[in-house]
């Protein structure tokens, strides 16, 4: 079964890239290494999660942000690729989150992302990872998921 196919079993949709909100591109090719760069959790052009997590939102909202940024990293891989089939490997996950200093619980947020990966790729979604705090992010999400993937 494909990646769409397992995808549109699980009820989601890969959706368009976004626009960047600053200058940088959505994700640069490097010989059979795709580079994308940081999705935040923008739900058709809006951005759905916002502010600190545990204090504005819920970890379990920051996972579902994860998710979103995931969803949106797979909308740059089938712009990039074609198709997602050409994935060889997940490689690496850097996932950010928008938290106090007290907050410990990044990885669990990015499991949001780590999570959809291995559905999507199944063992080829099987990653090395970041989860680091941050004090904020951009345009003040909670999350933020960039990823570098190996295709053929």
């Amino acid at each position: 079964m494909t990646p769409e196919k397992r995808i549109a079993e699980m009820g989601l949709e890969i959706p368009e890239v976004a626009e960047p909100v600053a200058a940088y591109v959505p994700g640069v090719k490097a010989g059979n290494l795709l580079h994308i760069s940081g999705q935040i959790p923008l739900v058709d052009g809006e951005l759905r999660y916002t502010g600190k997590v545990d204090v504005d939102i819920s970890v379990d909202e920051a996972y579902e942000a994860a998710r979103v940024c995931c969803l949106n990293c797979l909308g740059v891989m089938k712009s990039e690729l074609g198709e997602l089939s050409r994935v060889k490997r997940i490689v690496k996950v850097g996932g950010f989150v928008n938290s106090t200093p007290e907050f410990t619980g990044q990885s669990q947020v990015v499991n949001g992302a780590s999570d959809l990966l291995g559905e999507v790729f199944e063992q080829a979604g099987a990653h090395a990872r970041a989860a680091v705090g941050m004090v904020s992010l951009p345009l003040g999400a909670a999350v933020e998921v960039e990823m570098i993937v190996e295709f053929e």
